[in-house]
């Protein structure tokens, strides 16, 4: 099964954490991120092709 996200829609989840950060969840897995670039790593290591 191929999996797709547009980059903008996958930031849509990475929320604030109050600490300068952000938590972002994908797939019911949450991760703690220090940049929104992350969530490119993340998305791809669930393997998502992430659309631009």
């Amino acid at each position: 099964m191929v999996k797709t996200a547009t980059f903008e829609a996958l930031l849509e989840d990475a929320r604030p954490d109050g600490d300068g950060g952000f938590t972002f969840t994908l797939e019911g897995k949450t991760y703690r991120i220090k940049d929104k670039d992350e969530v490119r790593q993340i998305a791809e290591q669930h393997g998502y092709i992430i659309i631009y």
